[in-house]
C-alpha cells in the first residue's frame, strides 16, 4: 500500500496536505509548520532547524510499520478497542521518532505526527475520528495481507 500526501497549504503554524491511499484521494492531513526539510538532508541540518513538537517531518518516503504498541494511545480506551494501541508509526525519519498517524483537529495535536480528516474549518480538521478509523482500517488489512506500507510526503 501506497499513501502520498501532498502538502498543499503551508502557514506559519501548520501545514495542510490531502492524502491519497494507492493514488485515490482519502482524506486531508494535519501537519505542524513545514520548515522545508528533506529526508535526504543532513542530521546536522534536520537538527538545526527543527523546533521539537513543531515541525513537520521532513519530505521523503518512509516504511510504515503497523505493529508497535504506542504508550500514549494504548492507554486510551477508543485506540485500544480498535487497534489494541498499535498505531501507524513511520519508520527511519531522520531526527524524529515516535511518529505516527493519528486523531486530532488542531496543530496542537500533531506533536511532530500526521493527522487524519476532513478541513472543512481553516487551519483544523473535522471528522478525525471517522478518519482515523477507515484509514486504519484499510493499513491493517494491507499488513494482514503481507504488503508493505510506505508514505511518500511532499
Amino acid at each position: 500500500m501506497k499513501l502520498f500526501v501532498d502538502r498543499k497549504w503551508k502557514k506559519a503554524t501548520y501545514t495542510i496536505g490531502r492524502l491519497y491511499v494507492d493514488g485515490e484521494y482519502f482524506c486531508n492531513t494535519l501537519e505542524d509548520k513545514d520548515r522545508g526539510l528533506k529526508q535526504s538532508d543532513s542530521l546536522l541540518w534536520i537538527r538545526a532547524k527543527k523546533v521539537p513538537g513543531e515541525t513537520a517531518i521532513p519530505q521523503g518516503t518512509y516504511p510504515v510499520a503497523m505493529d508497535v504498541v504506542s504508550p500514549k494511545y494504548s492507554a486510551v480506551k477508543w485506540f485500544k478497542d480498535l487497534c489494541g494501541g498499535k498505531m501507524p508509526r513511520l519508520q527511519d525519519v531522520p531526527g524524529f521518532d515516535g511518529i505516527l498517524v493519528h486523531t486530532g483537529n488542531t496543530a496542537l495535536d500533531t506533536k511532530g505526527c500526521i493527522l487524519v480528516g476532513k478541513n472543512t474549518k481553516v487551519g483544523q480538521l473535522t471528522e478525525s475520528r471517522d478518519t482515523f478509523e477507515k484509514l486504519y482500517k484499510l493499513m491493517r488489512a494491507a499488513a494482514d495481507r503481507g504488503e508493505n506500507i510506505s508514505i511518500t510526503l511532499a
